[in-house]
């Protein structure tokens, strides 16, 4: 299916943005510009309503700021949905690299950070649930993808480089499919997503992958096995309570498998369970220290948008209809009633909306979202089949959260990108060699060391 638009037809994302700055900070090796852009909700409709699009640039102190000017742009399109631009207090990792020869703008994608937030307290003001479920579809991808395109015209950017972690590869995709003219070359870790539904695939190769990675990691902490059982086991019979009040029931914390997804944070998880239990006068209870470890880690009071739109990703004309919650039946080790339950990863279930705080309010606006039907398409499978932007990907050979055998499917679709693969590295690799990963990549999409 075609995504170019009619001739005479105004383009989506065509104008720029209304745009000022807000502030500029110098510290510690660094410089940071704060701007603002006020971009078309819907950019099919750039007439109508407005909102705004926070982002911040970091360019390294070591450039004379007449320099910094003269040097070209790369957008960081970072992991959610739901998650904010990074906030840095020096430059490190990949940052280090790119600041050597890029100003790097780092994004807080709309309904994140300070860029129209979409939160439990905000999206009442839209209206009824309805009325929220309509707006929230306008903070797919694709709208990403416009936003960007305002956004470079208003800073007066010929093409510019984009570099896509995990979410913000799926998104680069998209930018691939809508507009790669303004795309100088593209960079993506972690992050190649399915070009088509339903997202029933996606989870069984996901379920498959935290099956073998639970399996890994209890070979490496065997004790740690019966720990997670007596936890799960303990939730079952007694009522234990989150720092925010609400009780912590045994699939919640399951959730805590998300840290299963990475090598940098892996280890940390058996430092989280050897904290699980202390003596009380009933017996043992859940530590304090434990529970507000696991509140951090399951709570999604800081993005609620990644419960509310992650399965929307996947999705390509049809519904989703709770993906996840229902392949887990084809997945019976992951249940709270399993002999030994596993630990799960990312998936979103709809009693996360029962449970969490931050999200109850939302939860009809969830079904909605699960429901709807009308997605448009996200991928132009033959624009993408000529493409002619520079494209280099990481792909981790035993990512949990982004399928190897699914990332390489849409490789092979891609035309000219060029293909990384490892299993060094996990889904958080940017943190664990963030400086030697875009280096190779950048490579990879500059064979010849063309002019950045």
């Amino acid at each position: 299916m075609s995504t170019t638009p009619a001739r005479g037809r105004p383009r989506p994302g065509a104008a720029a943005a209304g745009h000022h700055v807000v502030g500029q900070h110098e510290f510690r090796g660094l410089r940071t510009v704060e701007h603002v852009f006020q971009v078309p909700l819907d950019h099919a409709r750039p007439d109508g309503e407005r909102i705004q699009v926070f982002a911040r640039e970091y360019a390294s102190a070591a450039h004379p700021a007449a320099a910094v000017e003269q040097l070209p742009w790369l957008v960081f399109l970072q992991g959610g949905p739901g998650g904010r631009g990074n906030r840095v207090t020096s430059l490190g990792g990949w940052m280090k690299a790119a600041a050597q020869d890029f100003r790097i703008l780092m994004l807080d994608q709309r309904g994140t950070g300070l860029s129209a937030p979409a939160d439990r307290v905000s999206l009442p003001l839209r209206g009824s649930a309805p009325e929220q479920a309509t707006y929230l579809g306008h903070f797919r991808a694709d709208s990403i993808v416009f936003d960007c395109e305002a956004i470079r015209r208003a800073l007066g950017s010929g093409p510019w480089t984009v570099f896509g972690q995990s979410y913000g590869g799926f998104c680069t995709l998209t930018y691939l499919s809508l507009a790669p003219e303004g795309m100088r070359r593209a960079l993506i870790t972690g992050g190649l997503a399915p070009l088509e539904g339903p997202a029933d695939r996606v989870y069984r190769a996901t379920y498959a992958r935290v099956a073998a990675r639970n399996a890994e990691y209890f070979g490496w902490y065997p004790d740690d096995r019966a720990r997670v059982s007596a936890v799960l086991e303990h939730l079952s019979r007694h009522d234990e309570r989150l720092p925010s009040g609400e009780r912590l029931s045994p699939e919640r914390f399951q959730l805590v498998g998300s840290l299963l997804g990475g090598n940098t944070r892996v280890d940390s998880l058996h430092y989280l369970l050897e904290d699980a239990f202390t003596g009380g006068l009933r017996g043992p209870r859940l530590s304090d220290g434990f529970l507000a470890q696991v509140h951090a880690l399951v709570t999604r009071a800081a993005n609620p948008l990644y419960a509310l739109m992650h399965e929307s990703i996947y999705a390509q004309v049809e519904s989703t209809e709770w993906a996840a919650w229902r392949v887990l039946d084809e997945y019976p080790q992951f249940r709270p009633d399993a002999q030994d339950p596993l630990l799960l990863g990312e998936m979103v279930m709809p009693w996360y909306f029962e449970q969490d705080p931050a999200l109850v309010p939302l939860a009809d606006v969830a079904d909605l979202l699960a429901r709807r039907s009308d997605w448009g398409q996200l991928y132009d499978r033959g624009r993408l089949a000529m493409n002619d932007v520079p494209v280099a990907a990481a792909v981790y050979r035993d990512d949990i959260f982004v399928d190897r055998d699914l990332s390489l499917e849409t490789a092979a679709s891609v035309r000219g990108l060029r293909v990384w693969e490892t299993a060094d590295f996990h889904h958080d690799g940017i943190s664990d060699d963030g400086e030697g990963l875009f280096a190779r990549l950048l490579g990879l999409a500059d064979p010849d060391g063309q002019e950045r």
